[in-house]
């Protein structure tokens, strides 16, 4: 981060501040007026802030004792001795009111097959998988491990979970047998659901063969695998542990019109979600029941400003945490319409997205940044056939979005009429933490907000102490506990304080990981993670921001930027470029130098980059991350020998290690401009 004055003053004077319309200020769940009041109460009465919500926005079977305990930090538990069912919430008030016969989820796939399930219809589902998992034997605690694709039974099987009290780990099917052995073994699931196979890019992906193949590998014994018959391909089921979905929930033995819901604490596990495991072992995120689920209703409410008559698309699989509270959890725990979509934003044509926007007059849309970038490097013209008329509010998610994806997304898919969330939280945080409120607060491209009212973080430095000049970043800090944090690491309350704690122990602040600087209005700008600083000739300087830089040119749609050793600077800015359709790659050498000299106009002759690479894609996860990790050895010239399991095409990968050895070659040469 550090202090570049000049530049980022000259940076906030030519942000733009774009102010929600009147009429969706005057409609909106929040305004300015009653913004200010959430965030002054939970200032001055922390307590009774929480205390109101969670007896208003939560049906409890038994209503809690203490609204905290801090007893035990930084264990904290909040509605204590509190009951309630996350199932109950989510299903059972609905279908006892008018919403009974409303959407509750519309699921399409790539080939346009549609399925739409009522309230009711959900509820009576749920149901009868929850008795089914209670008849193989499930109880309240047990783990069940859920891989499957973007279908309705994923909800239906986490619904069910939480109706019985068992603890679901949901794994994104895109992950390999090698992960999915990871697993099972951390968090040891009595049933496995999954599916005969899944379908993305137009290709079959085979979830059970890798089921099997995973559970060849494992000590744990896995009692039963429940399969759902998607693809309809022919796979191996082994007698008496392997069970079709389909027959079980045909067979009223099992499948029992109604499952009583297990009365479960507070405080018990809802489920465990494992983070990447690119840096080691991955970490089973504990998040509770009541605490998690009152903040996701809080913010759909707020944040994406909800409305009964609303339909909600995340784009985000259920497999990762946005899917979790802002595709099952959080929409229907408010009676909304979700949707759910199997496939990838491309295929079968770059319009399916704004062909499915159309098609369901779907009104809120929330995804990430590298799916909005992808989407605006094939230009307009997919979008604009389309009639958008219908969303009324934007949202990105997963990492700093950069200005310039911002202003496409908000005037040519929004029309310069739907306000954007530019939300940032983590898999930790359970939900929303820092944004903008849409009808209460003005928005600055690549800028997150204000933290939402009972979230209290700051930008502090090394030693905890905050940082108020607007010019300089530091690390991003949560200063009190929030219902929805984590509480744990599955099995390792060790690393759980180590990761998240230890750092400013004596302050007792959860530590994000993350850089950020706070400027003069009490905005933040995510800066990207702290190991994603570069020290170059001792300047900090971070990848995000000459990330920004380069798209910010005419001719660029995505960039990543790595460091390489260096024996000079210490470190080297090495730049991976994405260029728009239509831009003459022949004039290589003019490029790179035209591009070097746009990043040192935007930040400084400092931060140009020493080599440009110029590629037709970069490695990302299926959720659209670019896996910056790998790109980093790739630079460095090493051997990949991280895990690819996650990654979208391999290929990728071997197209830039062949064009870095090639430019490297060129460079020995002294043939090429790059270091000039």
């Amino acid at each position: 981060m550090g202090k570049q004055k000049g530049v980022i003053e000259s940076k906030l004077k030519e942000t733009r501040v774009f102010y929600p319309s009147i009429e969706f200020s005057q409609k909106a769940n929040v305004d300015a007026d009653e913004y200010e009041r959430l965030k002054r109460w939970s200032e001055t009465d922390w307590e009774g802030f929480w205390r109101y919500f969670a007896l208003k926005k939560i049906d409890w079977f038994k209503r809690f004792d203490e609204v905290f305990d801090g007893s035990n930090p930084p264990f904290y538990k909040f509605f204590v001795g509190g009951k309630l069912n996350v199932s109950y919430n989510c299903l059972d008030r609905h279908v006892r009111s008018w919403r009974k016969n409303k959407a509750a989820i519309i699921w399409e796939s790539e080939s346009g097959e549609t399925q739409v399930l009522t309230y009711q219809q959900l509820y009576i589902e749920v149901n009868k998988f929850a008795s089914v998992l209670r008849t193989l034997g499930v109880k309240k605690g047990d783990r069940v491990l859920i891989y499957m694709p973007m279908i309705p039974e994923a909800a239906i099987a986490m619904l069910a979970c939480a109706r019985i009290g068992a603890i679901h780990s949901v794994v994104f099917g895109g992950f390999s047998s090698e992960a999915l052995k990871d697993r099972i073994e951390d968090a040891k699931p009595k049933v496995i659901v999954t599916a005969d196979g899944g379908f993305r890019n137009g290709k079959a992906v085979p979830l059970k063969s890798n089921v099997d193949e995973a559970m060849e590998r494992v000590e744990h014994r896995v009692s039963y695998v429940v399969v759902v018959r998607h693809i309809d391909r022919d796979i191996h089921m082994k007698p008496l542990r392997d069970f079709w979905y389909q027959d079980l929930m045909g067979d009223p033995d099992y499948a029992q019109i109604y499952c009583e819901p297990e009365h479960v604490d507070s405080e018990d596990p809802l489920f465990i979600l494992y983070t990447s495991g690119s840096t080691g072992k991955p970490k089973g995120i504990v998040h509770s029941s009541a605490g998690y689920l009152l903040w996701t209703m809080l913010t759909m409410k707020w944040v994406f400003d909800i409305k009964d008559e609303d339909t909600f698309w995340c784009t985000a699989d259920i497999g990762w945490i946005t899917g979790h509270s802002y595709g099952v959890y959080g929409p229907l725990a408010l009676g909304a319409t979700t949707v759910m979509y199997e496939g990838v934003p491309t295929y079968p044509t770059p319009a399916k997205w704004w062909e499915l926007v159309e098609k369901h007059s779907i009104n809120i849309l929330y995804t990430a940044p590298t799916a909005i970038r992808a989407l605006m490097r094939l230009g307009n013209d997919w979008v604009l056939k389309h009639d958008l008329s219908s969303l009324r509010l934007l949202g990105t998610v997963g990492e700093p979005i950069n200005p310039e994806a911002w202003m496409w997304y908000y005037q040519i898919v929004g029309n310069e009429k739907a306000p954007i969330v530019d939300t940032w939280w983590q898999t930790e945080t359970g939900g929303h933490m820092i944004t903008t409120v849409p009808g209460a607060q003005f928005t600055k491209p690549g800028s997150a907000g204000k933290p939402l009212p009972g979230i209290f973080a700051e930008v502090v430095d090394m030693g905890g102490n905050p940082i108020n000049d607007p010019d300089k970043g530091g690390l991003l800090v949560i200063t009190k506990p929030w219902p929805s944090m984590l509480r744990g690491v599955w099995g390792d309350d060790k690393k759980y304080i180590d990761v998240y704690w230890a750092r400013f122990k004596d302050k007792g602040y959860y530590f994000a990981g993350d850089g950020a600087r706070k400027d003069e209005d009490g905005y933040f700008w995510i800066m990207g993670r702290v190991d994603d600083v570069l020290n170059v000739s001792g300047h900090r300087i971070g990848t995000m921001e000459v990330e920004s830089a380069l798209v910010s040119h005419e001719y660029v749609a995505e960039a990543a930027v790595v460091g390489r050793p260096d024996e000079i600077t210490g470190e080297a800015i090495v730049a991976f470029v994405v260029l728009k359709e239509g831009v003459d790659k022949s004039r290589h050498d003019e490029l790179v130098r035209e591009l070097r000299d746009h990043v040192g106009r935007e930040i400084g002759p400092i931060a140009k980059p020493s080599e440009i690479i110029f590629t037709d894609a970069l490695p990302k996860t299926r959720s659209g991350k670019i896996m910056r990790r790998l790109l980093k050895d790739i630079a460095a010239g090493r051997k990949i020998e991280q895990d690819i399991s996650t990654l979208e095409d391999v290929s990728v990968l071997e197209k830039l290690s062949e064009l870095r050895d090639k430019l490297r070659e060129e460079m020995n040469k002294g043939e090429n401009g790059n270091s000039g």
